[in-house]
């Protein structure tokens, strides 16, 4: 059986590379559970660059599982970057989401970098997305999605990809208007929360519309 490394050990040693994290005390909110889904959550914050959060997810007695990493940049002039992996009765779900929430342009060979991991990953069979969302506008092309089964490896190395090529944009941008960026990323994450998406929807019936509220928005997105 393939190996896999968890996205939440490959975010933290590829970050860790560059810069300082510090773990935030979130409480109660660290690990939670209801009907059957239990959610661990960690907040993180990554020095002169903004927040980390993990999320890791069962449900169905282990049938399903889910990682998620979010890092949404504060101090740089970054795209919001999503990795979520999902593992539902032996069918693999990849996606690695890059959203505009800059002040300015991404410049265009930055996005290209990505657009070539993509391309290395191009046979892989799509993820195809059932319903659209308001943050499809937003959503950069060379984002990825990806689904099949026996994809362990190549999936794991097409995210592995994706970060490294992120962490390396985020060590080499210059700081930008904190303050500004970080309107950019409450905006952002109060809409997702307003408007709902797979992963609020599901926060929402099993932890209920409080909780989840903080979860969204304070706990990934880094929001105070």
């Amino acid at each position: 059986m393939a190996k896999r490394t968890g996205l939440r050990d490959n975010a933290i040693a590829t970050l860790e590379r560059n810069h300082t994290l510090t773990q935030n005390d979130i409480g109660p909110d660290a690990c939670l559970k209801s009907k059957g889904t239990t959610l661990e959550t960690e907040s993180w914050e990554i020095q002169d660059v903004g927040h980390l959060c993990i999320l890791q997810m069962k449900a169905l007695f282990g049938l399903m599982r889910m990682e998620t990493v979010v890092i949404a940049p504060t101090g740089v002039d970054a795209p919001l970057f999503n990795q979520d992996w999902v593992m539902a009765f032996g069918t693999e779900t990849q996606i690695v989401e890059l959203y505009n929430t800059q002040l300015q342009p991404w410049p265009e060979q930055s996005q290209e970098a990505f657009e070539s991991v993509r391309e290395k990953y191009a046979d892989l069979p799509d993820a195809q997305s059932k319903d659209a969302h308001w943050y499809d506008k937003i959503l950069y092309p060379c984002s990825l999605h990806k689904r099949g089964r026996k994809l362990t490896e190549p999936l794991s190395r097409a995210t592995q990809e994706y970060l490294e090529t992120y962490a390396g944009q985020l060590a080499s941008l210059p700081p930008c208007d904190t303050h500004e960026k970080a309107a950019k990323v409450r905006a952002f994450a109060e809409r997702l929360f307003d408007e709902g998406g797979p992963a609020v929807d599901y926060i929402t019936k099993f932890f209920g519309a409080q909780t989840a509220r903080r979860l969204i928005v304070q706990h990934m997105y880094g929001v105070k």
